[in-house]
């Protein structure tokens, strides 16, 4: 008869699955599902993990099997692995495969707290319940999201490929604990937590493009075709408002400012130019 455990130890994977990162679940949950349907016998594999272990059952002996050198007929024994169908050795294998996947993505602190486990549903079952724990932290992750989302700005200094990259991680954060936004406010939020050298070209695609029908992914295609003039008035910027107490220096500030605030305001050319 098959041994679980000592089959879990021989069992091997071309490529090593996503390591759990404690401070993001959700995210491993879905990396790993996707590691499992990336592999062949991926349904079995998901079904190990969601719904346990194939339940071998039992076997009617037959004429042709002996117990203990004594023919006993009509008596029931559990079965083993060749008195299943093809099918279920399918299912038999995914059931050690899907372990030792996620036993090879768990960092040895929290394997250490589930190394009794060889049912991959029971490790999936407890590693979440280590790390999610009650409702109450899944509201507190959602308050702390929600936080995050409403003082979200951009650095100065800041490309605007490392301020998308950032908005896009918060944006699946929020998805992967089912928090949901209209897109509108979304796209609000992307555009006007940009940084001042980026007003003339958001006033752009507000004007243009528009924001509801638009996603922020667009958003960010079409401005950053036009970093290097947001570059130029950052310098600009930069260059001529700076604090002082000089009379004349005032009135040169207040110059540039205006020259900049009318820039932003002026009407856009219009053009067919997609966002993506």
């Amino acid at each position: 008869m098959y041994n679980m455990s000592e089959d879990i130890q021989y069992a091997g994977s071309d490529t090593r699955p996503p390591m759990l990162d404690r401070t993001n679940f959700e995210s491993w949950q879905q990396c790993i599902r996707l590691y499992c349907l990336g592999k062949d016998n991926e349904e079995n594999i998901m079904k190990s993990i969601t719904k346990g272990l194939l339940k071998m059952g039992t076997f009617i002996q037959t004429p042709a099997e002996e117990t203990e050198g004594a023919l006993q007929l009509g008596l029931e024994r559990a079965r083993v692995f060749t008195d299943l169908s093809a099918e279920e050795k399918e299912r038999y294998k995914a059931d050690i495969h899907a372990t030792n996947i996620l036993l090879q993505g768990i960092p040895k602190d929290i394997y250490t707290l589930i190394n009794h486990y060889t049912d991959a549903k029971d490790i999936w079952d407890n590693v979440k319940m280590i790390l999610e724990g009650s409702e109450l932290t899944k509201d507190d992750r959602e308050s702390q999201l929600y936080d995050e989302f409403e003082h979200f700005h951009q650095i100065k200094g800041e490309t605007i490929h490392v301020y998308y990259v950032r908005f896009m991680k918060l944006i699946n954060d929020m998805r992967n604990i089912k928090m949901t936004m209209p897109r509108m406010q979304l796209n609000s939020k992307f555009v006007n937590n940009m940084l001042p050298e980026w007003s003339r070209f958001i006033t752009e695609v507000k004007l243009n493009r528009g924001l509801k029908e638009s996603n922020f992914d667009q958003l960010y295609a079409y401005l950053k075709q036009h970093e290097v003039h947001a570059s130029e008035n950052r310098m600009m910027m930069e260059r001529f408002i700076q604090p002082t107490n000089d009379p004349l220096a005032l009135v040169s500030n207040a110059s540039v400012q205006q020259y900049l605030t009318q820039s932003s305001m002026s009407p856009p050319i219009l053009t067919n130019e997609p966002l993506y």
